[in-house]
C-alpha cells in the first residue's frame, strides 16, 4: 500500500518538475496547474452474467475528493494525473423487508487525457477527457436493515474485507476507465461530471461462479485549479 502511494506521488512530482523545465525553455507549452475537486458519487454494481434478472443494483450516494495536475501537451490538450479518494458501493433490495447497502472507499490513481475547447474570448472553456485508473480498496462496510420478529427495524453492520482469498469480500485492486467533461471558468473554478467504468471482477476467485461484479460510478463535482 505504501509503495503504491509513494509511486503515485513520485510520478506527480516528476511530472511537475519536467513540465516546469519545459515551460522555462519553451514558450509554446503552458504552465503546470494544480487542481482540487470534490463532489457526489452515485455508485452501483454491475453484474456480468447475461442471464442476470437484475443486471445492475440501485445507486448508493457517496463522495469523492481528487487532487490532480494539469500538464499541458501543446495545443488544446493536456494530461491530468491525480490522486483520489473515491467512495463507491451499491444499494440492494432483496425483498420488501430487507435492505442491503455497501459503502466502500478506494484510493484511486487516474491518468486522463483532456481536450479543452475555448468558448469565445472570455477564457472559459469546455473540457472533455478520458483515461485509465487503478484503485486500491482501503475500507468497506455492509449495512443490513430488516424487520425483526416484532416488526421493528434492525440494522446489522459488517466490515468488508479486501483481498484474493476465499474469505475476502472483494479484490483489493480495481482497474477501469474514467470519462469526464465540464466547464472550466477563467477564474479557476470548474464544474464537471464523470463516469467510472470498472473493468475488474471484484469477486475473489471462485466466489462469483459464471458472473462478475464491477464498479459503476456517476459523479458530479466542483473544483478549482491554480
Amino acid at each position: 500500500m505504501k509503495k503504491i502511494i509513494l509511486l503515485a506521488a513520485g510520478f506527480l512530482i516528476a511530472g511537475t518538475v519536467a513540465n516546469a523545465q519545459t515551460s522555462t525553455t519553451s514558450g509554446s507549452v503552458g504552465s503546470t496547474k494544480w487542481g482540487l475537486k470534490v463532489g457526489v458519487n452515485l455508485a452501483k454494481y454491475s453484474y456480468g452474467a447475461d442471464d442476470a434478472e437484475n443486471p445492475e443494483t440501485d445507486h448508493a450516494t457517496n463522495f469523492h475528493v481528487t487532487g490532480y495536475l494539469d500538464l499541458p501537451l501543446g495545443g488544446m490538450f493536456s494530461v491530468q494525473p491525480g490522486l483520489s479518494l473515491q467512495g463507491k458501493g451499491a444499494e440492494f433490495f432483496d425483498s420488501g423487508d430487507t435492505e442491503v447497502k455497501d459503502n466502500t472507499m478506494w484510493l484511486e490513481v487516474p491518468v486522463n487525457l483532456v481536450g479543452k475547447i475555448p468558448l469565445g474570448a472570455t477564457g472559459t472553456s469546455l473540457f472533455l477527457g478520458a483515461g485509465p485508473y487503478a484503485a486500491y480498496g482501503i475500507s468497506g462496510e455492509r449495512k443490513i436493515t430488516f424487520d425483526d420478529e416484532g416488526n421493528d427495524r434492525e440494522t446489522i453492520k459488517q466490515d468488508l474485507k479486501f483481498g484474493n482469498d476465499d474469505e475476502d469480500d472483494f479484490k483489493a485492486l480495481d482497474f477501469g476507465v474514467n470519462f469526464l467533461g465540464g466547464i472550466q471558468l477563467n477564474n479557476g473554478f470548474n464544474i464537471g461530471a464523470g463516469y467510472g467504468l470498472g473493468l475488474t471482477d471484484l469477486l475473489p476467485s471462485g466466489d462469483g461462479g459464471d458472473g462478475q461484479l464491477t464498479n459503476r460510478v456517476l459523479s458530479f463535482s466542483v473544483g478549482y485549479s491554480f
